[in-house]
């Protein structure tokens, strides 16, 4: 494959397996690879898979892999001539754009022009309806306060979704079902677009119940041309944020196909739009397609049009910042066959979907026909809770929509994740769950507690926590055991066995020094704490000391890997002991308060 451009060398502004599958696409072009870590991302995969690595500064993103000036200094440092942002991080800030084309390197991504226009949720509903494209019922200036939201609700009828303007992947997005959420929703959205976007600005759109979330892939080159590249559903999520994603998507024809199509590459020409972007929409069940938001990136579920079209979206940026034009015109684009992409996220999906953050003691990765794996992992990877848990992404390739299906659940069934909880086991659940089979949207299937406990029951630690409870008689009946994988042959036949051992006398005093300080105690004490389910910082504390709550009430909310949490009282009485205050860390397991009997 023939070098592209002037490019000899591009530095990649992220982490992770996102690092890792641009490098990959870069090694194709023959162009140098050029990382950058945090302190904590020191043992990461993608620092060892790159052929220069740079350190740029301590483990929160804010003081390392959000200093544009100092990736860019990083970047001249290197002698690299351009900079890909990867699909996270820096990758819609229009002002780092700006600074890497000041400092004589080529940008591989959207004009700043462009990421500014679409960047702002509010300014862009405004072009897109301006030129002619359908967008969702709502405002298109800013929420001012709760009694806004109220008022609106009261005319235009509940439920309402409020936005972040600068939000995008579920942050700053919350459902407002009555006059009486509007307060703390309206003050969620806000902390949540300041916290991830640095803009409290936020909107209202008329909520669709149900609907299908439909995406569409475009590419634009420099010299007037703009295609798409067929559609993505992504209607699998939970906290509005996407799980699953396939092509084609069960409800769309080619007149559909074609007509969102359209407007796809009118919304990304109204903006004059270059490189790789998403067209965000939702269709509702009847039929109609709205215009949501614009991603002026690459997507994370990228790979599911790769495999359909058998193009590389990340050579096609490459190509197009290196000011060549596109390699193909609308009428040679193909869609073959049915891809389907699973996100393998360190959660627990019996818990909430709770971020899982630990070492990976132990991982193999599925292959064989149609199967592909893009990770920034390996065996003694360590999943940080400073940044998003996804651990791979596992995509699969087939001749059509049920074959596809069978070939996740086979290759999802080869692949092992041990160490921290994964969605592992939810996807086994969901992909052999009738609504998925039938192409629906599943809706109020993908958080049920039926969902989620067939998730545990296929999940690898809950077969393991059955063997040792059954064999040492209950979670505190005994002795705890430690599982081995062995292999043994007797007359003949191979077999497989798990290899059960005493848990050493160290990690059982471990485990009751840990208990002890989450307010597990001997003599009951654990019934009265609220605990804190992970390790993050508390971003707002509801209540005060002395304080009577109800059962489900919120006391704090903690922020951990790209997430808000809600921590609730898990019954009526009285706040004691509150131990955290707003913007202060918090550790798994932490005692928040004791909420006592009246």
């Amino acid at each position: 494959m023939r070098r592209v451009g002037v490019f000899t060398k591009v530095l990649v502004a992220n982490r992770g397996e996102i690092a890792v599958r641009v490098f990959r696409t870069l090694r194709e072009l023959g162009i140098g690879c050029v990382a950058v870590y945090s302190e904590a991302d020191r043992g990461s995969r993608h620092v060892a898979f790159a052929d220069e690595a740079y350190l740029i500064g301590p483990g929160p993103a804010a003081e390392s892999y959000l200093v544009g000036d100092r990736i860019v200094e990083t970047a001249l440092r290197a002698g690299a001539e351009a900079v890909h942002p990867g699909y996270g991080f820096l990758a819609e800030n229009a002002a780092f754009a700006r600074g890497v084309e000041a400092a004589g390197l080529a940008w591989i991504g959207p004009p700043a022009e462009a990421i500014e226009a679409m960047g702002s949720k509010i300014a862009a509903r405004e072009r897109m309806r301006a030129a002619g494209v359908p967008i969702v019922p709502g405002t298109t200036e800013a929420l001012a306060s709760p009694e806004q939201l109220v008022a609106l609700g009261d005319e235009l009828g509940w439920p309402l979704a409020i936005k972040a303007s600068a939000g995008g992947g579920g942050k700053g997005l919350k459902v407002v079902r009555s006059r009486h959420e509007a307060a703390r929703a309206f003050e969620s959205a806000r902390r949540e677009g300041e916290a991830y976007f640095s803009d409290a600005t936020v909107y209202v759109e008329r909520y669709l119940e149900d609907p299908r979330h439909v995406e569409v892939q475009v590419l634009a080159d420099a010299h007037g041309s703009v295609v798409h590249l067929g559609e993505r559903d992504c209607t699998i999520q939970r906290r509005h944020q996407k799980l699953v994603e396939e092509t084609p998507s069960p409800a769309v024809d080619e007149e559909l196909r074609a007509r969102i199509g359209g407007i796809a590459v009118d919304a990304a020409r109204a903006v004059g739009y270059r490189s790789a972007g998403t067209i965000e929409g939702l269709l509702s069940r009847e039929g109609d397609y709205f215009f949501l938001e614009m991603n002026t990136r690459i997507q994370v579920e990228h790979t599911v049009t790769e495999l359909v079209t058998g193009i590389d979206l990340v050579r096609e940026q490459v190509v197009i910042a290196a000011g060549e034009p596109l390699s193909l015109r609308q009428d040679d684009v193909r869609l073959s066959g049915h891809a389907i992409e699973c996100r393998i996220n360190a959660e627990d999906p019996s818990n909430g979907f709770l971020p899982s953050p630990g070492r990976i003691t132990g991982y193999r990765e599925p292959a064989g026909p149609g199967v592909r794996v893009d990770s920034g992992v390996e065996a003694g990877s360590e999943v940080l809770p400073l940044y998003d848990p996804m651990v791979a992404k596992l995509i699969v390739h087939a001749a059509d929509r049920e074959q596809a299906r069978r070939r996740m659940l086979r290759a999802l069934a080869e692949f092992r994740v041990e160490g921290v909880a994964t969605l592992l086991g939810f996807h086994r659940a969901l992909l052999d769950h009738p609504c998925f089979v039938a192409g629906s949207t599943c809706h109020g299937v993908v958080e049920s507690d039926e969902l989620a406990q067939r998730a545990q029951d296929l999940s690898q630690t809950a077969l393991s926590s059955h063997l040792t409870t059954s064999l040492a008689g209950g979670p505190d009946g005994g002795a705890r055991l430690r599982e081995h994988v062995q292999a043994l042959e007797l007359d003949g036949r191979r077999y497989h066995v798990r290899v059960l051992a005493p848990e050493p006398a160290w990690a059982e005093l471990a485990r009751r020094r840990r208990d002890r300080s989450r307010g597990v105690g001997a003599h009951g004490g654990g019934r009265d704490a609220v605990v804190s389910p992970m390790q993050g910082t508390v971003l707002a504390v509801e209540v005060a000391e002395g304080d009577g709550v109800a059962a489900g009430q919120v006391i704090c909310v903690v922020e951990a890997m790209k997430m808000e949490n809600e921590v609730h009282a898990h019954r009526d009485g009285v706040v004691r002991g509150l131990s955290v205050e707003a913007g202060a860390p918090v550790a798994t397991g932490q005692v928040i308060c004791v909420v006592e009997a009246e």
